[in-house]
């Protein structure tokens, strides 16, 4: 018997499974990735439903993490988890950047001064500048 209660074919059978699902995580986890660099937000939902099944998957398969840290045999599927762990962390700073960006471009369309001048197209396509402040007449 191991530590967690497992029998060592038990803990291999677990390891067996729960390697292919881990590999599954992290190619979803890049197909994630190219969904919001693509701004595919329809797609980017439609994998987080798959992501949790499989999260929820992994729990179910692997030991607790002094089990998982303390024997060699799972060094492969910790390496993987690792790749999973630094690829969830990439995409969440790439919608972090994503998030600052539309602030900035909410907080500058709210939060100008009146008096500040505005880059706009006109009816022909063209560039034009007014100032927040103008009135109607003059616009």
């Amino acid at each position: 018997m191991t530590v967690s209660g497992e029998s060592e074919a038990e803990m291999a059978a677990s390891q067996a499974m729960a390697l292919p699902v881990a590999e599954q995580l992290q190619q979803l986890l890049g197909l994630e990735f190219e969904a919001l660099k693509a701004q595919d937000l329809d797609r980017f939902e439609h994998l987080q439903t798959a992501k949790t099944d499989l999260l929820s998957e992994l729990a179910r398969l692997c030991p607790d993490s002094e089990v998982l840290q303390a024997h060699a045999d799972w060094q492969d599927l910790k390496d993987v988890l690792v790749d999973c762990r630094d690829m969830h962390r990439r995409n969440a700073m790439l919608i972090e950047r994503k998030l600052d960006a539309i602030r900035g471009a909410l907080r500058s369309l709210s939060a100008g001064h009146a008096s500040s001048p505005v880059e706009v197209y006109d009816r022909l396509g063209k560039m034009s500048r007014f100032s927040k402040g103008r009135g109607v007449n003059e616009a």
